[in-house]
């Protein structure tokens, strides 16, 4: 990647995590919306703890971005990246929580249930879930109704029970949560886990451009690459990285019993790995020629977390 192109990907990172940050702002504001009755001081407050102020934003940037390789308007692809960032948020409490992976910190600060306590965590994630979908389905993200109904449905498979949430529970399955510990496939378990919200975030961009069928895959080979990529990054920063880098504790896959992407290749072989995915990433984004540069310079910034 050029200074150049760093220096361009590094700033519209920045715009897109500001404007994110201001969206989530008012979409979890004390104002009840129409046809809700009053929204719990307690229960926004939490939800607010546990979205605002912190990370990159990454999710969303993928929804623009991706969006604006086909001249979407940033308006309606804004709003459809923070309905996904609030899925991720609710993943983000739940995953915390001590029946999962018993974390004491985030980003930095003390995890929702250690600055609240449990129940207020499960409903906090559980409004940030039910209010992503209130988002997708606004009429601002698109005027054609059946790209919105793309949208959601598309949201919903990334997020549950074939997606994200069903990753979860194959990983603790791999923990030996429920007995003895089940055969991982880790490529399968984090294309679910993790990968399938940032799938998500790079094929949002076609549904939102009524994309052709090669465009659709072409981003969706791309969002299949990135997503393996962050997994094993994060694996690798897991083993190598430290507390204050990670804004969590350091180590936690490994004292879980985790089976993961390192864990199977060797740090060498990881490293490697991802290589191989940001060559494939670069390939798949090929037929759009400079308008894939920014997404292109996501997927080496991906990477270059710990390569």
């Amino acid at each position: 990647m050029t200074g150049t192109a760093l220096s361009d990907f590094a700033s519209r990172l920045d715009r897109t995590a500001e404007e994110t940050e201001a969206l989530l702002a008012r979409l979890l504001s004390d104002a009840p919306m129409a046809d809700e009755i009053v929204r719990p001081k307690r229960l926004i407050e939490a939800m607010r703890y546990s979205s605002l102020g912190g990370g990159k934003r990454l999710r969303p940037f993928l929804v623009v971005e991706s969006a604006a390789v086909f001249d979407v308007p940033r308006e309606g692809a804004l709003l459809a990246g923070a309905a996904l960032e609030c899925i991720h948020c609710y993943s983000l409490i739940h995953d915390d929580l001590p029946a999962m992976d018993n974390s004491d910190l985030r980003r930095g600060r003390p995890t929702l249930h250690k600055a609240y306590d449990d129940a207020t965590a499960i409903l906090a994630g559980d409004a940030l879930l039910t209010i992503a979908f209130d988002t997708i389905t606004r009429d601002e993200i698109h005027r054609d109704a059946g790209v919105r109904l793309a949208l959601t449905r598309a949201l919903a498979r990334a997020s549950g029970v074939g997606g994200m949430a069903g990753g979860q529970i194959l990983d603790l399955a791999g923990e030996g949560r429920f007995g003895d510990r089940e055969p991982v496939d880790v490529a399968r378990l984090q294309q679910m886990k993790t990968g399938a919200l940032l799938r998500f975030g790079c094929i949002a961009g076609a549904l939102l451009g009524q994309a052709g069928p090669k465009e659709y895959e072409a981003l969706d080979d791309f969002g299949r690459a990135l997503g393996e990529a962050f997994q094993i990054a994060d694996d690798l920063l897991d083993v190598e990285g430290d507390a204050a880098a990670l804004g969590k504790p350091a180590g936690a896959d490994a004292a879980l019993g985790k089976t993961t992407f390192v864990t199977q290749l060797g740090i060498d072989g990881a490293k490697q790995r991802v290589r191989d995915l940001l060559a494939r990433a670069d390939s798949a984004l090929s037929m759009f020629g400079s308008r894939g540069e920014v997404l292109r310079a996501a997927a080496r910034f991906v990477a270059d977390r710990k390569n």
